[in-house]
């Protein structure tokens, strides 16, 4: 069974979504390296290859149903920030955005019975759950603990100890 045009449609603008995410995140990750935080750049240039595993994933999901992906321009990040705050509010804001995209993916699929495309979505659902909650955590520990040199440290070490895990596989 082909899969409905408004589906693939949707996925297809989803790559460049998750290619811009990647491209956003760089550009927090530069800010916090230029600031000498290197735990957080650390943070966000793992987010950025996830985002890029996000994109990758939909257009092997396309390429495996039969739909050759069209990539578009991807967008210059406009973003600047003032303090070291700034980027981890974005990123919650740019982290619910996506979870609306792929919300609306899945209410695409829906609307047209496409089983198999909303299962494939459920990791996409979650995924953006846990995303919305790291982001958030950061958000408070900064205002908890960023204000005070020493805070800061420690979240920098903190971040600086996160590793990067490549997506092998979605569950389908």
């Amino acid at each position: 069974m082909a899969m409905n045009e408004s589906v693939s449609s949707v996925l297809n603008e989803q790559i460049n979504k998750e290619l811009y995410s990647a491209y956003l995140y760089l550009t927090f990750a530069d800010y916090y390296e230029d600031r000498g935080l290197k735990g957080f750049a650390n943070w966000y240039e793992i987010q950025a290859k996830e985002e890029m595993d996000h994109a990758m994933a939909i257009r092997r999901y396309l390429l495996d149903n039969d739909f050759t992906p069209t990539m578009e321009a991807i967008a210059k990040p406009d973003k600047t920030f003032q303090n070291d705050l700034e980027p981890l509010e974005a990123g919650l804001e740019h982290e619910e955005y996506v979870t609306s995209l792929i919300h609306h993916c899945y209410e695409v699929a829906h609307e047209v019975h496409d089983v198999r495309t909303m299962k494939f979505l459920d990791w996409f659902v979650s995924e953006q759950g846990e995303e919305e909650t790291n982001a958030r955590d950061m958000i408070t520990n900064m205002k908890l603990f960023g204000s005070d040199p020493k805070g800061l440290y420690d979240l920098d070490r903190e971040y600086q100890a996160r590793v990067y895990t490549q997506l092998t596989a979605l569950p389908l």
